[in-house]
């Protein structure tokens, strides 16, 4: 993927991510939506899905998580 942020973002939609925040913490589930400051809305991956984030320190969302763009380093797909 390259191009501006927020086209990422609009390719990521509905597909499972892991957004690292400034403080170290990560968190993986499904993007579900996002503005145009890069706040992230992240719901729990579906139970189909791989549950396996791929780290340890990864916390996978459970319940619909608004994660503010201020705190967001990364956002891996």
């Amino acid at each position: 993927m390259s191009g501006r942020p927020l086209d990422v973002l609009e390719a990521a939609l509905d597909n499972t991510v892991t957004i690292t925040l400034k403080d170290g913490s990560a968190y993986y589930g499904t993007l579900a939506g996002y503005d145009q400051h890069m706040n992230a809305v992240l719901d729990p991956i579906g139970a189909s899905e791989n549950t396996d984030p791929g780290a340890l320190d990864v916390t996978t969302v459970e319940d619909t998580t608004i994660i503010r763009g201020d705190n967001i380093v990364t956002i891996n797909t």
